[in-house]
């Protein structure tokens, strides 16, 4: 996967200290191939958001971001039970 990635390093730290997950991390999680692309219809109203909900390691790691200039911004990411349930339906279909 050659995709660019990029974030606020405030916001990355933030997360790590509240989620306890980077956004170095939470790049994994588009590398499952059984990953879930869901858009967050509750956020932003000026652009398009989504989460990816993807496998690393043994557990599901939740990341919200939007496409910007061929890149996806990462704003947050935890390894939240919303997503993990939401994942494991998809897969048990």
């Amino acid at each position: 996967m050659n995709t660019d990635f990029e974030w606020d390093e405030r916001k990355n730290l933030e997360n790590i200290r509240k989620h306890n997950v980077s956004f170095e991390e939470a790049q994994k999680a588009f590398k499952d191939p059984k990953r879930i692309i869901v858009e967050d219809l509750e956020h932003s109203k000026k652009e398009k958001r989504f989460f990816c909900i993807g496998k690393v390691g043994k557990e599901i790691l939740t990341v919200r971001f939007t496409y910007r200039e061929r890149k996806i911004r990462i704003f947050g990411a935890g390894y939240w039970r919303r997503g993990k349930e939401r994942y494991e339906k998809e897969q048990n279909k």
